[in-house]
């Protein structure tokens, strides 16, 4: 198949690979019909993580099922699924307790952006729709297999409630969903830290109230000035960095909660600012499988359109393009065709 590889900082290419194939009963191969780049795919990109030259890469798709194994009884040959980035059976302990990201058995997508892609314990990570949806709604759909769910996974773990006050950091496609989701969970007031006028127009559209373009100790007296100098009710962090963390902290109120899904990249906590204001921390890697028959039932009634994240489409074949495009922050996302 054709695929998206990496090979070293910098160096994306698309080339042949061998296809997936059923390596355990409970995997399921998918045909991708979209799949695209993720801002958590720029730290190996940028030279953040480590890389093993060759590897494929991407781990957002949906698609429809070519192949299911033996022990597969609810999916099979052509249903169209949504594939959650983080697999799951959907039954352990730690499912049952809607930590599907904590599974005994977790899996991941390795190459959302190619043809195929495995999906290991596809009855317990799989969402199918009731036949083929529209391919105006593929935008929207691809949306929940990670960054629609980990936005909504920030504002449910940073506890917005009707009436809060909400405040996101970060302006990337996660970001944006952690907006539409605080405002979807009844948050009164959203404020989007956001210092590019785009992005900060989706922010508006998903329901932001407010913008903040300031960083840092200003960002932080900007808010605490919208607030009456309370602070935030609620905070989503979507960065992953140092500065998002502290930012995060320096605008929530005291006895709140910062919901954080940015993978952290050299993070410090203010620990003694957390213990003498009573602020919390939860959140982490997104249950995805946990949240994806609400998130389907609101995109697929019209209540949601978080597709509007994808701001570039591109064959698949054009995939280092895309890369560079959202490094240089020319593209907030990118949906890539096979």
């Amino acid at each position: 198949m054709r695929a998206t590889t990496i090979h070293a900082p910098g160096d994306i290419r698309v080339e042949d690979v061998p296809d997936p194939t059923i390596e355990a009963p409970t995997d399921a191969i998918v045909k991708v019909v979209a799949g695209c780049i993720c801002g958590s795919d720029l730290w190996p990109y940028r030279g953040a993580n480590d890389v093993t030259a060759g590897d494929t890469i991407g781990h957002e798709c949906i698609g429809v099922v070519e192949e299911v194994g033996s022990e597969v009884s609810g999916f099979r040959a052509g249903d169209f699924v949504i594939v959650p980035f983080d697999h799951c059976d959907n039954t352990c302990v730690h499912c049952r307790a809607g930590a599907h990201s904590g599974c005994v058995n977790l899996g991941f997508t390795r190459s959302g952006q190619a043809e195929y892609a495995r999906v290991t314990q596809a009855d317990g990570s799989l969402v199918k729709t009731d036949g083929m949806p529209d391919r105006s709604l593929y935008p929207s759909l691809l949306t929940l297999s990670d960054v629609m769910a980990t936005g909504w996974h920030a504002a449910v773990s940073a506890g917005v409630t009707r009436g809060s006050t909400a405040v996101v950091v970060g302006d990337g496609a996660v970001g944006l969903c952690g907006v539409l989701a605080a405002a979807q969970l009844g948050a009164e007031r959203v404020i989007a830290m956001s210092r590019h006028e785009p992005r900060q127009e989706i922010a508006r559209r998903f329901g932001a109230t407010d913008i903040v373009a300031e960083r840092g100790e200003e960002g932080a007296a900007r808010i605490a000035e919208l607030t009456d100098g309370v602070g935030a009710d609620a905070v989503l962090e979507c960065v992953g960095t140092d500065g998002s963390i502290t930012q995060a902290f320096s605008v929530a109120r005291p006895g709140s909660t910062v919901g954080f899904v940015g993978v952290p990249h050299g993070v410090e906590l203010p620990v003694r600012r957390m213990f003498q204001r009573n602020i919390g921390l939860a959140g982490g890697m997104a249950p995805v499988r946990k949240y994806l028959p609400e998130l389907l039932e609101l995109t697929l009634s019209g209540a949601i359109d978080p597709g509007l994240v994808f701001d570039m489409t591109l064959p698949m074949e054009q995939s280092p393009e895309g890369y560079r495009a959202m490094d240089e922050r020319r593209a907030i996302k990118v949906l890539l065709e096979p």
